[in-house]
């Protein structure tokens, strides 16, 4: 069985196609998750709803910096 050609080139065909597959698999993944919408302040935790006040707080004070100058 593992002597002839065919299984071979069936084997190898199967396993290019399981990587190809694979790979789509994880890109269409990729592009739902970034289709779903963000989820609503009242489902977001309390350090998620901290680290965007701050990010928030740093941009503003980087816009702020700008205009001083």
């Amino acid at each position: 069985m593992f002597q002839k050609t065919d299984f071979w080139i069936g084997f190898a065909v199967g396993v290019v196609a399981g990587v190809f597959g694979y790979r789509f698999l994880q890109e269409r993944e990729a592009q739902l998750a970034a289709l779903e919408p963000a989820p609503i302040a009242g489902e977001l935790s309390m350090a998620e709803l901290t680290r965007q006040k701050e990010e928030l707080e740093d941009l503003i004070a980087a816009e702020q910096a700008k205009k001083a100058k």
